[in-house]
């Protein structure tokens, strides 16, 4: 095979006219046959095993950080979950609170309402009682005075039976 590879270079033919020695090109082609077998069998196969580790290791990145966003996009809609519930039971909180401080308002304004009666009440009942002391009070007053009155005109001292006898006579006739 190498004779006839050489014979043909031997031979002036298309390789001369292009410039080109036949047998260094065949050496080279044998060289270059040599290499790729030997990049095949030792270099290739490490070469394809270390890009293919780093494709796995990219993909698992990938899947990773894929799974880590999907995460967080949970957690996320659970935080808004959390805080629309935490919201809600705010506002429900407040509106409970408020109805609780009207009631207390509204209860509160009726004690008061209901003690202030009471007090007005009882001052009439203490009014009226004093009205009624200040009566006997003066009506005894007045049957003294009339009493002194009546002795100073008959100039003489009646006994306290006929006083009180005269002084309801003279009472009598004044209211009727």
């Amino acid at each position: 095979m190498i004779q006839a590879i050489a014979a043909t270079t031997s031979s002036p033919g298309l390789l001369q006219a292009l410039g080109l020695n036949g047998q260094l090109f065949i050496e080279q082609g044998l060289a270059f046959v040599v290499l790729v077998l030997v990049l095949k069998k030792y270099v290739y196969p490490t070469l394809i095993k270390a890009i293919d580790d780093r494709r796995s290791q990219i993909e698992a990145g990938l899947k990773e950080a894929k799974q880590s966003q999907e995460a967080l996009e949970k957690a996320e809609a659970k935080i808004e979950t959390l805080l629309a519930d935490a919201r809600k039971e705010a506002d429900e909180i407040i509106a409970r609170s408020h109805q609780e401080a009207t009631a207390m308002i509204a209860d509160a304004e009726a004690k008061a309402k209901t003690r202030g009666e009471q007090i007005v009440k009882d001052a009439h009942s203490q009014l009226e009682a004093d009205i009624a002391k200040a009566r006997t009070v003066l009506k005894e007053e007045t049957i003294k005075l009339v009493a002194l009155a009546t002795e100073r005109i008959i100039d003489e001292k009646i006994d306290d039976r006929k006083d009180a006898g005269l002084i309801k006579t003279a009472l009598a006739e004044e209211r009727g």
